[in-house]
């Protein structure tokens, strides 16, 4: 049972393929401006799915977090510095980059429930599975 997919997964893993074969030079520059999303990792446990997203150096009250017809959105929104004449940056290599990544939710997840914490930058979100009820058992006997 999968809990998510990438809304573009398709086109995503071609792109991926096709990209990834492209000289290093053409890969660094145009793939990362323009199909920058943080990787993700998922993991299931018998009460709950656990998403994991690489944040490293984002600040927890720029992400917004949404559920809505069972998509789960990710967002990160980049906030413009103020400029100080005091200040002169001689070199920029960090970036920080708007995205939005979304999920399709399986039915199994409690989305009134989900749990999200940002800790040494990854987002981490708690899904917890639906309580589903057993199905009885049935003796069907043989005639």
């Amino acid at each position: 049972m999968a809990l998510v997919k990438f809304n573009n997964r398709i086109s995503n893993s071609v792109f991926d393929e096709l990209f990834n074969h492209f000289p290093a030079t053409w890969t660094n520059g145009w793939k990362d401006n323009y199909f920058h999303f943080p990787p993700v990792n998922i993991h299931e446990t018998k009460d709950a799915y656990h998403l994991e997203l690489n944040a490293a150096g984002l600040s927890k009250e720029d992400f917004q977090l949404n559920v809505e017809d069972g998509l789960l959105t990710i967002a990160f929104e980049k906030k413009e510095e103020t400029k100080s004449e005091d200040y002169k940056t001689v070199r920029r290599e960090f970036s920080q980059r708007s995205f939005k990544r979304s999920f399709h939710l399986d039915e199994s997840v409690d989305t009134d429930n989900i749990q999200a914490k940002y800790e040494n930058g990854v987002l981490k979100l708690h899904l917890p599975k639906k309580e589903q009820t057993k199905a009885a058992t049935k003796q069907i006997n043989i005639q």
